[in-house]
């Protein structure tokens, strides 16, 4: 992997991973019965980002890949969920609107890192295989 890509997506995730904690701390611990779904949407999305950073900065590929792919199919189906079944959101998350609230970070930041990822994945691949036949 590009090790500026990963510098990049390692700080953006720390940083979205802090401010989704925030938001769903506070939400969870003074406003629950208001919105159970949504809050515990906000927390799960926090925790997810946190160990998406953690998974990036030990260069664990396979977890970041994982959390990046579980990531964006939250953000897409909330994202749609919120928009067909509106009554279902009391408040917004951070996955609502496909992330609109956060800049549309919760939306294009999975997409970088798998871009990311897969294309590192790829080169990896392509390095082993001419270093096999070199050898032969």
């Amino acid at each position: 992997m590009n090790p500026v890509g990963r510098i990049v997506l390692i700080a953006a995730y720390a940083v979205l991973g802090l401010a989704a904690v925030g938001r769903s701390s506070y939400q969870i611990s003074t406003k629950f019965a208001e919105a159970p779904l949504p809050y515990l949407i906000s927390g799960v999305s926090a925790v997810l980002y946190v160990v998406i950073a953690v998974a990036l900065w030990r260069g664990w590929r396979r977890v970041a890949l994982w959390g990046t792919s579980l990531e964006l199919a939250g953000v897409l189906i909330v994202g749609t969920l919120g928009y067909i079944e509106s009554d279902w959101w009391a408040d917004e998350t951070v996955w609502t609107g496909f992330g609109s609230a956060y800049g549309w970070v919760p939306l294009l930041l999975p997409l970088a890192a798998l871009w990311v990822l897969l294309r590192g994945r790829q080169a990896q691949v392509q390095s082993a295989d001419a270093a096999e036949t070199s050898t032969s």
